[in-house]
């Protein structure tokens, strides 16, 4: 009824019954509830329209779909190419992350490593922890990223889809070169779930 209000309004709740195959009285009990919950609105003589908390649910609603990366985007914990497995492993448990960008001399993308990608080496292989994390990483073409300008949706559905735990946000490079990339961010679950929860804490 309320999405029936939303695209009508005003209405009458004749039209409304009419609409749903129903008759006025049979809907009477369900729209005097909407009305009191504040999802719907009415006037004499005129019908109804949106209430306030409708409105406000749609405004929220709104807002997630336009909201951008750039806006909730974290600082990236990055590494070096260079990096020993030892000193990643430290700055993984320091910045208690489950990733960690790497780049190259330029600062540019280079690759991603995981907690898991670190604890398969490590494990019975002491000589490991002097390698360079660029020995274990994912490659930049084999990662997926986000930019600032796209939606917080966007991001949501590639975490989702690729069960990992966060995105490295990039920018084209400096210099122009094609498939280099700038990080500028990461992007997380809780980046998200941070977001939702101010959202709600708002209204």
């Amino acid at each position: 009824m309320v999405e029936i209000v939303k695209k009508h309004a005003p209405i009458t709740g004749e039209q409304i019954a009419e609409m749903l195959n129903l008759t006025r009285p049979t809907i009477r009990s369900d729209l005097s509830v909407l009305v009191m919950l504040d999802y719907i609105d009415a006037k004499p003589k005129v019908g109804y329209f949106l209430g306030k908390r409708a409105q406000s649910e749609n405004g929220s609603k709104l807002r997630l779909l336009e909201m951008k990366v750039g806006d909730v985007h974290g600082v990236p914990v990055v590494v070096r190419e260079t990096t020993t497995i030892q000193e990643a492993v430290v700055t993984l448990f320091l910045e208690n992350v489950g990733h960690l960008i790497v780049t190259d001399d330029n600062g540019l993308l280079a690759g991603i490593v995981s907690r898991k990608d670190l604890l398969k080496v490590t494990l019975g292989n002491a000589s490991a922890s002097a390698m360079p994390v660029s020995f274990i990483m994912t490659r930049k073409a084999n990662m997926i990223t986000v930019s600032p300008d796209d939606t917080v949706l966007e991001a949501a559905r590639k975490i989702i889809a690729y069960q990992i735990d966060s995105l490295p946000v990039v920018v084209p490079a400096p210099n122009g070169e094609a498939g280099e990339w700038k990080v500028v961010g990461r992007i997380s679950k809780t980046n998200i779930i941070k977001m939702l929860l101010e959202m709600l804490a708002e209204e």
